[in-house]
């Protein structure tokens, strides 16, 4: 039976080798590498050839919302699952949005975990059951076109489509060549013209509208 080569990319070094204990225990998954940041991890991809990348996302030098568009760009064919800390929407819609397969909390158990590996590994997505109900809860939102009270500004529109994207105030600030408080006003200028609570529902609604890059 072919193994499922895993490569785990955390900065804390008990917690990667707990997992690694973990998934020792498992006759279907070989851990091929540890990464303690994004960087090092892009580093190892040519030797460890992983199935699927096991990412944290807070980490020193490179983050992983950052590491995952190199990861996806130079082995298109692993799988990403987000392992964190956080379930806040803006992470959650970023990671899934830069390619990430999956997005598990560490508060998983090591059943939901394991499966998630293999889901993944088989090119399922596979969310948190809590993060799958916001994003259920985000996708369901009736926000339409038709409760603008103004309409976007050539440039609102334009930021609106990077936050599809999943770009930070400051890349989008870098793309349009602007501070980033100016960015931090046009968002808040769409949020309040679009009635949305959020950047998440600004990226879904840019996605729902096709106004997407």
């Amino acid at each position: 039976m072919k193994k499922i080569r895993v490569l785990i990319v955390e900065d804390q070094a008990v917690v990667r080798e707990g997992l690694a204990a973990i998934f020792s225990y498992q006759s279907d998954i070989e851990v091929v590498g540890q990464a303690k940041d994004g960087i090092e991890a892009v580093e190892m991809l040519n030797e460890t050839k992983p199935d699927v990348i096991l990412l944290d996302l807070v980490m020193p030098r490179q983050d992983g919302l950052t590491t995952i568009p190199i990861l996806k760009e130079k082995r298109p064919e692993a799988h990403i699952l987000v392992l964190t800390s956080f379930a806040d929407n803006d992470r959650v819609y970023q990671a899934i949005k830069s390619g990430a397969q999956g997005y598990m909390l560490k508060d998983a158990t090591h059943t939901q975990l394991l499966q998630g590996i293999r889901d993944v590994a088989q090119g399922q997505a596979t969310l948190y059951p809590s993060i799958a109900m916001r994003v259920i809860r985000e996708l369901n939102d009736p926000t339409d076109l038709t409760l603008t009270t103004e309409p976007l500004t050539p440039r609102e529109l334009e930021t609106l489509r990077l936050i599809s994207s999943g770009l930070s105030n400051q890349e989008i600030g870098q793309k349009l060549f602007v501070q980033e408080s100016t960015v931090a006003k046009y968002v808040s200028n769409i949020l309040d013209k679009l009635h949305l609570a959020n950047r998440t529902q600004a990226a879904l609604y840019a996605v729902r509208k096709g106004i997407t890059e």
